[in-house]
């Protein structure tokens, strides 16, 4: 399950963990104009965990999501 919320400067996606246990804490996407961050609480620190990824970051993850095993670089076309 996942909400989709339209903030002012961001786009907030957050991923629901559903089925058997144990379940996994929700997951947070912010979309920002310039870049993505990802959140989830540390179960084990009960401290918020965060990563940023720029948008070409974003665009190799997506495409990397379809390919096998090995080494690439995307070219604009």
């Amino acid at each position: 399950m996942f909400t989709i919320e339209h903030d002012y400067d961001a786009t907030v996606v957050t991923l629901i963990d559903e089925g058997a246990a144990p379940l996994k804490e929700d997951v947070i996407i912010n979309a920002f104009d310039d870049c993505v961050t990802v959140s989830q609480v540390d179960p084990r620190s009960d401290e918020v965990v965060r990563i940023t990824l720029s948008l070409t970051q974003l665009r190799d993850l997506e495409a990397a999501l379809d390919l096998p095993e090995g080494i690439y670089q995307l070219r604009k076309t």
